[in-house]
């Protein structure tokens, strides 16, 4: 049976007095460097569910595992936390059991937001990041599941040092390397003018204190990925940012 399939079975019944003033644009980017996307992305303003997914490169198939944890998320129809955790530990078995067979070993990082009135859901595992952007000033809302984060938890690096950091690239949490995961959670407040920006590491290495100023989401969309690509450009791009309105 699909995947989709079992995820379906299993819904739980809708959450009561979902906002519905929210709107959302998303992009993704091969980059200069790579030949394969393995970004995924999840752009759902009308359930107001939102995930970007980074294969893991240096795995087989990375973007057949981003596609894994994108597919568990669109599966449902009324996406509650316990739900979203549900699909997404479902995808990390199901990836670990397919990884079984070493020639299918596979992972990949996740971030995905969900809005219940003014507040946002956040689910994350790995280095994928979530922010929060008021009034032009971003605030990063995940900690990292990385090798330099964990050298920044402990002094021995600064924020600054580990984005150039030979290792910047080590996570140490990810779906589909072990049989069991733990997706962090937290909640965050939200205001009428807010944005949530989802975004992978090809993106999220490339942004300043503020965000460019633009006239709509689809243009400030289309000038972080040129942002990127002119900063950086070395890895796959990929965001969704969400408007409360």
């Amino acid at each position: 049976m699909m995947l989709s399939r079992l995820l379906r079975a299993k819904m739980p019944q809708p959450p009561e007095d979902r906002a519905q003033d929210v709107r959302s644009a998303s992009r993704t980017h091969v980059g200069h460097v790579r030949k394969v996307n393995e970004d995924r992305i999840l752009d759902r303003p009308e359930r107001q569910l939102w995930a970007v997914a980074d294969g893991m490169g240096g795995h087989h198939s990375g973007d057949v595992a981003a596609q894994f944890a994108i597919d568990a998320l669109d599966a449902l129809d009324h996406p509650t936390a316990d739900a979203i955790v549900g699909a997404l530990r479902d995808a990390n078995a199901a990836l670990f059991n397919r990884g079984q067979d070493g020639d299918r070993r596979s992972g990949t990082t996740v971030v995905a937001a969900s809005v219940h009135g003014d507040i946002a859901d956040i689910f994350w595992a790995g280095d994928s990041r979530a922010y929060r952007i008021r009034d032009g000033a971003l605030e990063l809302l995940t900690r990292d599941h990385s090798l330099v984060q964990r050298l920044v938890d402990a002094g021995a690096l600064s924020a600054e040092e580990a984005l150039r950091h030979p290792k910047a690239n080590v996570i140490t949490r990810a779906l589909g390397v072990e049989d069991h995961i733990v997706i962090e959670r937290r909640q965050v407040e939200l205001r009428p003018g807010d944005l949530i920006l989802l975004c992978s590491d090809g993106l999220s290495r490339t942004l300043g204190a503020e965000v460019p100023r633009s006239t709509g989401l689809p243009d400030l969309a289309d000038l972080l990925i040129d942002q990127a690509m002119s900063r950086d450009g070395t890895d796959n791009a990929s965001l969704v940012i969400a408007a409360m309105i």
